[in-house]
């Protein structure tokens, strides 16, 4: 008999990781693949993708209609707004699909991206890999992120561009605070 699953998987969920931490809710019509990795007291909203080789801290909140691909590291306590779209291919190709079965099927193309401890990216931005988005950064509803955001960082526009600065709670300040 298998053990009890320790988070919530609504019914027409697809969830094939053995790799979802406890407390995590997955909600309706969102797919976890295999070997993606869900952490500890997650909610995963509706219409989500999360895919093979991609990463999920704990405590991170992901909205409605987000995929999260193969080379994307999502750390502890992050908010991804709805609607956000991540990149993992900088020079997108048909060629390269697993089943094109050809050279370009290494993987190598694959762009990493990190959204480091604490990030919020509001619904509907961009983020285009390869990139880091530092700690307790936030990106702005709507950005298009295409350069790394450093840490307590506030972001916003197409391409984005820094507007100014946030503390561990998202709070507008005035200057950039110490690292820690």
């Amino acid at each position: 008999m298998p053990a009890p699953k320790k988070f919530f998987a609504h019914s027409h969920a697809i969830v094939e990781s053995r790799h979802v931490g406890a407390g995590s809710r997955v909600w309706a019509f969102s797919h976890i693949q295999a070997k993606a990795r869900i952490g500890r007291d997650c909610n995963i909203g509706e219409h989500c993708f999360i895919e093979d080789g991609a990463v999920v801290g704990d405590r991170v909140t992901i909205k409605n209609g987000v995929c999260i691909w193969k080379g994307l590291v999502v750390a502890d306590n992050t908010f991804i707004g709805p609607n956000v779209t991540f990149t993992n291919d900088h020079r997108p190709r048909a060629a390269r699909s697993p089943w094109a079965k050809n050279k370009y099927c290494d993987e190598s193309w694959i762009t990493p991206v990190l959204v480091a401890e604490g990030s919020s990216i509001g619904a509907n931005a961009t983020i285009v890999g390869p990139v880091l988005l530092g700690r307790f950064c936030f990106v702005a509803a709507g950005s298009v992120v295409l350069r790394d955001v450093e840490e307590f960082e506030l972001v916003a526009g197409n391409p984005c561009r820094h507007i100014g600065w946030v503390d561990e709670h998202g709070e507008r300040i005035k200057n950039r605070p110490k690292a820690s």
